[in-house]
């Protein structure tokens, strides 16, 4: 992803890059520093842009919080330890975290929202995600924002079933069904299935390429320079755009 930001920039006239952060590249490949980790970083930014891991997250926050830098958070797999953290450091620097950086995906889900307030618990639903063989959590978390946003819907009174699996999986009106697909090089797939009584309702989007979620990202950064602190999310972006 950091070199699908690379590539974005020349795209945004108020955007440049002034380092990085990864352990495993090669700095001589790059045409600014690259760090092997946060604590090495001697270079001033307006705003972190991190597609990480969440073991990353403690030399981060380190860094963002001793220099006031606003942090636009990508990653997904938290702890519920590690998004308390997140949270309290929203109230000292200006953090904006969102699980899918597509205005695609962000469209999907409010798509997801409106349509589960329509339809009720006459139709069941089912989130089915797709994504590369690399990816270390699942289910990702775009599939859980579009969970959470729907169950929003019946005031979260939906459980998840993950992977439903055994001898005894007949479905209850009272849950979202969710699975994970892993294979090859799939950018990133979900497709959110609406089942009624004799129709189907899908609602799908697919990235075809990680420049969408470099694109997504370099705006947020754009977004959240010179934020005060606070959570941020694609919600804030968007309506910004709209």
């Amino acid at each position: 992803m950091g070199g699908n930001i690379l590539d974005s920039l020349p795209s945004f006239q108020d955007a440049v890059c002034v380092g990085g952060v990864d352990k495993f590249a090669d700095p001589s490949k790059f045409d600014v520093p690259v760090f092997k980790c946060g604590g090495d970083i001697d270079v001033k930014a307006d705003v972190i842009i991190d597609f990480s891991r969440p073991d990353a997250l403690d030399e981060i926050l380190q860094y963002a919080l001793k220099n006031k830098t606003g942090i636009m958070l990508a990653t997904t797999g938290y702890s519920a330890e590690q998004q308390a953290k997140i949270d309290e450091a929203s109230k000292s620097i200006a953090v904006f975290q969102s699980s899918n950086m597509s205005l695609g995906v962000n469209l999907m889900i409010e798509l997801c929202r409106k349509a589960a307030s329509f339809l009720g618990n006459a139709f069941e639903v089912e989130i089915v995600e797709q994504h590369h063989n690399q990816k270390v959590d699942a289910p990702s978390g775009t599939a859980l924002s579009i969970a959470s946003a729907i169950n929003e819907e019946f005031d979260n009174a939906k459980e998840y079933n993950y992977g439903r699996h055994g001898k005894n999986c007949k479905r209850t009106d009272k849950e979202i069904g969710i699975h994970a697909v892993r294979g090859g090089t799939i950018v990133g797939k979900h497709d959110v299935l609406f089942i009624g009584k004799d129709e189907v309702l899908t609602i799908k989007h697919e990235a075809q390429s990680r420049a969408v979620f470099a694109q997504g990202a370099i705006r947020a950064g754009l977004f959240l320079a010179g934020k005060k602190a606070g959570k941020y999310s694609m919600k804030d972006l968007v309506a910004q755009i709209i």
